[in-house]
This record gives structure tokens, sequence and C-alpha cells, in this order.
């Protein structure tokens, strides 16, 4: 089993880079529409170690698995399905498809965003790639095109149509801040976050979501469906332009099912407006209260719950001292968050963790967050 970049190749490595997970406050599954999110970076990372090695082959190891897997720089569309591997190649792909060199080299990753989680391993892992490449082959680079990148490696190389938000909080998250960022123009700002007396708690449902098996795609088609039809009876770009009440007055033309879609997004996004209202006024009991609505709608509009996630997130809105709790990331399992405050903090993992436990079957795992910057980059 691997254990250390020298175990597997033999000498020490030049460069350390790291690129964090993320958590959402508020805004799911509205990235993809051009939507308002408001994300946070967390503690929890990839951190990827690597040494240039003078070939055009970058060789990929991975803490806790054995040996390594070579890229071919020269074949680099070929490994679109290899799991593990196939993002790493795909950044390589959109750095050379960029114009930029791509040096080979060694890496090696220990990545401590669990996989499946709904935390944004795999934009972690996006970003800290992308940035030891440019770091080791002397490429300039920003922090920006680098989460640009990384989306594109993720939609074109690996297939899974996502948004811009997880490589954006990732790799441009600020200590003790979340981000407002508008998605269909990038424009974003910081926002202190202070949740003073309450602490952000991350559950993981310990049931892992695999969205590129379709589910996620299925709901972007249905947003986009959706926009399409509404845009027969009314001029707009993206249902994130829409007020609740246009939306009401122009979505009798939709099915049952896209009107439900819709509806989310459309709601979510004027939630995400109402959550930083509320943080930036110290309102955290407001933000709590939104929070669960989002979880409600993502439950019984949007569908991508599951009996899990309702489970945890309907046990931690029962407990004491917890003002908000919904899942987080694209759903089908994964994580959620709750704001709990500090006292209850303890009680809380341990009453939500025995309800879970006794309706699901098995545990959820529990995690000590904090929210730092989003890239670190060393020498070594």
């Amino acid at each position: 089993m691997n254990t250390s970049f020298e175990q597997v190749y033999g000498y020490k490595p030049t460069k350390k880079v790291s690129a964090a997970g993320r958590i959402n406050l508020i805004g799911e599954h509205v990235d993809y529409c051009g939507g308002p999110v408001f994300p946070a970076s967390l503690n929890l990372r990839c951190y990827v170690y690597g040494k240039k090695n003078n070939s055009n082959t970058i060789r990929i190891a991975h803490y806790g698995l054995e040996g390594y897997k070579e890229i071919d720089l020269d074949k680099i569309e070929d490994y679109k399905e290899i799991k593990f591997y196939n993002y790493e190649a795909g950044c390589a792909y959109q750095l050379l498809r960029s114009g930029k060199k791509v040096e080979g080299c060694d890496l090696f990753y220990k990545c401590e965003v669990p996989f499946g989680s709904g935390l944004s391993s795999s934009a972690a892992i996006e970003n800290a790639t992308l940035i030891i490449l440019n770091e080791l082959s002397g490429n300039d680079y920003t922090l920006f095109d680098t989460a640009l990148l990384a989306q594109k490696a993720e939609c074109d190389y690996c297939g899974m149509n996502c948004g811009i938000m997880d490589q954006f909080a990732s790799a441009m998250g600020k200590k003790d801040c979340a981000i407002l960022l508008n998605c269909s123009t990038l424009d974003y700002e910081y926002h202190p976050l202070k949740l003073d007396g309450y602490t952000i708690v991350v559950a993981n449902s310990n049931k892992p979501h695999a969205l590129t098996d379709g589910d996620y795609n299925s709901r972007r088609g249905e947003a986009e469906k959706a926009t399409k039809e509404l845009q027969k009876e009314y001029t707009f770009n993206s249902l994130s332009d829409l007020s609740e009440e246009k939306f009401e007055e122009i979505s009798s033309c939709l099915d049952p099912v896209l009107y439900k879609r819709a509806k989310h997004i459309v709601k979510e996004c004027a939630r995400v407006h109402q959550a930083v209202t509320a943080l930036d006024n110290g309102d955290i009991l407001r933000l709590g209260e939104l929070i669960n609505e989002s979880h409600e709608s993502l439950s019984q509009l949007y569908e991508v719950t599951g009996r899990e996630l309702d489970c945890l997130a309907h046990a931690a809105q029962e407990e004491e001292g917890c003002l908000g709790s919904r899942m987080i990331g694209g759903g089908f399992g994964g994580c959620t968050i709750s704001i709990v405050k500090n006292e209850f903090v303890d009680k809380f993992k341990e009453n939500v963790n025995k309800k879970y436990k006794e309706s699901v079957g098995y545990e959820a795992t529990f995690y000590d967050t904090s929210i730092e910057d989003g890239v670190t980059v060393e020498d070594l």
C-alpha cells in the first residue's frame, strides 16, 4: 500500500500543493442554471506532492492504493474511463488544450476530502493537479483561471456536466469567509462567516453518491427543458433571472415534474440572497430557517435527497441547539451541514447518530471542520 511519495518513487518531492473541499451554505443545484451560490472552502483538503521526472509521462500514485499509473502525454485522450486517474488526466488535457506546457512528473496524492461525500473531492483533486502541473512546468496561472479549467476537465473529459461552484470555491476560498458567487457572470464577493456561538457541523450519511451514473445529469437536463418551455412564454436567459412572481405567472406551461424542478431553482436563488442578508445582519436564526427550507425544497421539489439524507437532516432539525440542517452537494447520498450552538455540539452528534443508525442501520460520520484558504503551495 502506498504511504508516501518517497516510498513509491524512491526520492523526495520538490513541491507540495493542496486544494480544499467545500461546503455550500445555500444555493444547491442552481449553479448550472447561472444562479447565485454561497460556498466556503474547508480544512479538509487534497494534498499532492510532485517532482519533474524529465520524461513525457506523468506517473500518478494515491495514498492507500498500490503502485502508480502512467499517463502518456502523447496519448492524453485515452484515460477518460480510468477510475482514480481520469480527473488528473483531464487536467493535463485541459492545460495542453489551453496552450500551457505540461512537463512529465511524478505525483503522489493524499486526499482528506471523503469520496462521494458531496464535499467536492473531485474539485479539490482537479485544482491541486492543475496547480502542481503549472508549478512544475513553470507556467503562469491564476486561481480564477484554474477553477475554470478544473470545471472543463470534469465536464469535457470526465463526463460530469457540473456547474462552476465546486471548483471556484475550492480554488478561491478565503479563511473564515463565504463566497457569494454569481454563476452567470462569475462576479463574486467575500462575506465574513461569523456564526458567533454556533458551529457548522458536517455529517456524512455514508451513502456515497456517484453523480456520473446519471441522476445529476438527469436533473440538469430537466432544468434545461423547463427553461426552454418557459422561454416560449417569456424572454429570459436562465431560471435564475426569474422572480418568484414571474415564475408563477408563466409556469402553467410546464408539466408537474418540470414545474417542481424549476420552482426549486427559482426559490433557491431567492433564498441565497436572503441568507447573505441574514448573515451580514447577524441574524443566524433566519439563516437556519432558510437552510431548513432549502432541504425541504431539495427533497420535495428537486427530489435529490433520498431516505438517508432526509433522515439525517430531519434528525438534526429536531435537536436542541440546531438552527438548521440540509443536504449539500449533488445529493443522492453524501453529507449534510447543520448550524449548532457550541455547547450542544457533542450531544447533537450523539443524538443524531443514534436516530440515524436506528433508521437506516448504520452510523453517520461527523467531521470537525473550519473555513480555510482554498489553495496552498509550498516548495520542499
